[in-house]
């Protein structure tokens, strides 16, 4: 029993040793450091410095407060918590890292915008009141065929708004196959209630029919609602209603039909590896009154959720209390203008997202064998060999996109990867049986050599972890 009571007791010395930020600001070992940054971000650093150490301490680590202890914790101050990262992990949509990256044009725009004024809200010819939502509109409906466009923060948002809209206090009428789960555990069925819409399931999970939705409308019937099923699939003995058999049954008896997009597509996708996905021009074409999609998808813009649909809802739709608590900044119009005026000009290639997706897959093998290149000139066992990826994001759930890798031999794959994470620029790779894999499909090839720098490093032990 006499060895855990010294044991706290050694504990609880070090823990009642523990300077005070008077004392460490008076401490003649920092002064000269401490005097190169301003009072407040040295008083928060020796704040932090020293409850990382009282935690170190109470974890049982009986090592004492250090210099070095407040050199770490003004390293962990100067970096942003929001920061860039390199995707190796051959998902091109990683929701986790962002989704998609923008374009050039896109980057360009909301940086000319961002640093000062712009006219947002103010209509240049009428000097007066103008609506945020102009730039993009007449792009949207040239683009997708539809009379008139709304776009909020995100397509859950803009799901929740259109039922809002065109249900609340009435039915909404979707297949019991489509009633999604979205990223973060959030589900449709929780969306449509706190639209005020009362959810009414039709068909089964596999098998849904146009007389299931005949016999489910009533007098009460808001919308009848169809949700792609872009994050998962449900193949075999299945059968679904297309857009364009719900349409005319919605005109035939005077409901409109709102399709949840989700992915959102402009253009049709082709590549080695990737599904059919509906596009928003040919949803439209085929009778959807409403259609919502994302932004930061397959579009390859920012986080937006975009509304296009037939002038009249889309003007109720505007009306609406909801649609300026979802309204989008300065800085979403911009890039998401920027995004559209290259779909406009015919050139999706400028699009990362595009370009990723439809990567010839011998220019990837080219770029992997580069890659593998730099490894080897640092002394690192890789190999090139070929892989799968994703899209992600939600989208393409049956696509497996062809690409190659280097695939890296490491002792401990887990702790390589936190090594790589813990990098100046992180580097985020995956594990797959048991070695470190780099897939280069998201890789630019600036990003070739940064890749091999950090891998080096980490190899020989150098990058802290």
């Amino acid at each position: 029993m006499g060895a855990p009571s010294t044991e706290n007791g050694g504990k609880n010395a070090l823990l009642r040793a523990l300077p005070s930020i008077e004392q460490l600001l008076r401490r003649p070992s920092l002064e000269e450091r401490l005097a190169a940054i301003p009072r407040p971000r040295a008083v928060a650093a020796l704040r932090l410095a020293v409850a990382r150490v009282r935690e170190r301490l109470l974890r049982g680590e009986a090592r004492p407060f250090e210099d070095s202890d407040v050199d770490e914790a003004l390293r962990l101050l100067a970096t942003p918590n929001l920061r860039p990262v390199i995707n190796a992990t051959g998902v091109v949509l990683h929701t986790n890292l962002g989704r998609a990256p923008l374009a050039l044009e896109a980057l360009a725009r909301v940086a000319e915008v961002a640093r000062g004024y712009c006219n947002l809200e103010y209509d240049l010819d009428e000097g007066e009141r103008g609506s945020r939502y102009d730039p993009v509109v007449e792009l949207l409906t040239q683009l997708t065929g539809a009379e008139d466009a709304l776009v909020v923060n995100n397509c859950a948002g803009a799901a929740l708004l259109v039922l809002a809209t065109l249900a609340a206090g009435h039915e909404a009428i979707v297949s019991r196959g489509e009633l999604v789960e979205i990223g973060g555990g959030f589900r449709v069925p929780d969306v449509m209630k706190q639209s005020g819409a009362r959810l009414v399931e039709v068909g089964t999970t596999n098998r849904t029919r146009r007389s299931d939705y005949e016999a489910a409308l009533t007098p009460d019937t808001g919308v009848l609602m169809k949700v792609h099923r872009s994050n998962f699939a449900v193949v075999g003995f299945t059968e679904e209603v297309e857009v364009k058999e719900l349409a005319g049954l919605g005109r035939a008896r005077g409901v409109p039909v709102f399709v949840d997009l989700g992915s959102g597509a402009l253009v049709p996708l082709t590549g080695e590896g990737l599904t059919g996905e509906p596009t928003v021009p040919t949803t439209v074409a085929a009778g959807a009154d409403v259609v919502a999609f994302s932004g930061d998808k397959l579009l390859g813009g920012p986080q937006a959720g975009i509304i296009v649909g037939r002038a009249e809802l889309i003007a109720r739709i505007k009306q609406h209390p909801l649609t300026r608590a979802l309204r989008i900044d300065k800085m979403t119009v911009a890039a998401l203008e920027a995004t559209l005026e290259l779909y406009r000009d015919g050139r999706p290639e400028a699009v990362p997202t595009y370009r990723m997706l439809t990567w010839p897959v011998e220019e990837l093998r080219a770029r992997a064998e580069r890659l593998h290149g730099l490894l080897v000139m640092k002394g690192i066992k890789a190999r090139v060999a070929p892989i799968s990826g994703q899209v992600g994001g939600g989208a393409m759930p049956l696509a497996r996109l062809p690409s190659y890798a280097c695939i890296l031999t490491v002792g401990e794959p887990a702790s390589f990867l936190e090594c790589l994470r813990g990098a100046g620029v992180p580097v985020i790779g995956r594990i797959s049986d048991g070695e470190v894999v780099m897939d280069v499909r998201c890789l630019a090839e600036e990003d070739l050599g940064q890749v091999a720098d950090v891998v080096g490093t980490a190899s020989q032990g150098r990058q802290p972890c």
